[in-house]
């Protein structure tokens, strides 16, 4: 009952929250509504805006764990306020900050998402879908890649994780053993799992047979 109960409040707060932000930007008032998030981030997370937004996600997801248990609500929060904020910089034509507002977001929805989090704020892979639909533009960092390729082969997308471990390999973001291995993994599936995957098994050993030939 408690836990309902702080999970009902904290759905709440955020409501509140995302309404006041974006009346704020219907008036125009897009400084007041950046300064409105960063006293959110002061005030609910027990770190400050400015640690928040420098540590990695794998520093902010183990700074958000207490006793062994991810706070994916918190988590969650922080990620649609990131998103916010990137649609506000944008606004301002503050393309670089809405840029890193956006990754940041993307890759704590994809954490959570791999996790298995609950969606009690918000659905994370709805979220992805549209933050990389934002950063379509852009080329992405290589630790943004190796965190899709993980998040594409849990999420059974055979063929657009071997797509992102090609670039990560012609780009030297992924080592050939790494590679055999996602390879590996794929092998382990179903024949429909890995046709719906777009990726048929056949093509996984040829890819895997490529590797080994270079």
């Amino acid at each position: 009952m408690f836990q309902r109960d702080y999970f009902m409040r904290m759905i709440e707060q955020m409501t509140e929250a995302v309404g006041q932000i974006l009346n704020l930007r219907r008036e125009r008032k897009h400084e007041d509504a950046l300064l409105f998030i960063d006293e959110l981030l002061d005030k609910k997370f027990r770190l400050s805006s400015k640690l928040i937004r420098s540590l990695s996600d794998d520093d902010l997801m183990r700074m958000m764990t207490t006793n062994g248990i991810l706070e994916t609500d918190h988590l969650q929060a922080i990620a649609i306020l990131m998103k916010h904020e990137a649609e506000l910089n944008a606004e301002l034509g503050k393309e670089d900050e809405s840029f890193i507002a956006n990754l940041k977001s993307l890759h704590l929805f994809l954490r959570l998402s791999l996790v298995g989090a609950e969606p009690t704020l918000a659905e994370p892979r709805l979220q992805i879908k549209e933050l990389l639909e934002r950063l379509l533009p852009y080329e992405l960092p290589r630790q943004t890649k190796r965190l899709l390729t993980d998040w594409h082969m849990e999420e059974g997308r055979y063929d657009s994780a071997e797509n992102l471990m090609h670039e990560l390999l012609e780009d030297n973001g992924l080592g050939r053993a790494e590679a055999e291995e996602l390879y590996s993994r794929m092998l382990l599936q179903a024949d429909e799992r890995l046709e719906a995957g777009g990726l048929p098994r056949e093509e996984i050993k040829q890819g895997l047979e490529a590797l080994s030939n270079k």
